[in-house]
């Protein structure tokens, strides 16, 4: 297997199981992940609309084929990821609770410069 593949299945894998870590809850409506809603600020109802469109969104990266869509998925895990930071820091959470979050970011970033990578056949 190339070095790219071998990257983006790393870093895609490892996106994948963060995001269904996180989404599984807001499906199911659990009761610490609608806290934690409410105390960001938003409405209970939109916890398992979040939790679906982060799990389309893995199935997309997952699958093969399907580049548009593999595009809005990683745009939707993006502001995602990007929303829940801003919202965590906005209430004054502490550093130390959300600093994890850009390790995240990262693993999304990594994901995605080598899907391009892997798909303009810049193998290394």
């Amino acid at each position: 297997m190339k070095k790219t593949k071998i990257i983006y299945w790393i870093f895609t894998g490892l996106l994948a199981a963060l995001m269904l870590s996180s989404c599984i809850p807001e499906i199911l409506s659990t009761p610490d992940s609608i806290k934690f809603m409410v105390q960001l600020g938003y409405p209970k109802y939109l916890n398992p609309f979040l939790g679906v469109a982060k799990l389309l969104g893995v199935i997309a990266i997952l699958v093969p084929g399907f580049p548009k869509i593999k595009e809005w998925a990683y745009a939707g895990l993006a502001f995602d990821l990007i929303g829940a930071t801003y919202s965590i820091i906005a209430i004054g959470t502490p550093a130390s609770q959300w600093i994890f979050m850009p390790v995240f970011i990262l693993l999304l970033v990594v994901s995605y410069v080598y899907y391009h990578k892997k798909l303009s056949g810049n193998e290394q």
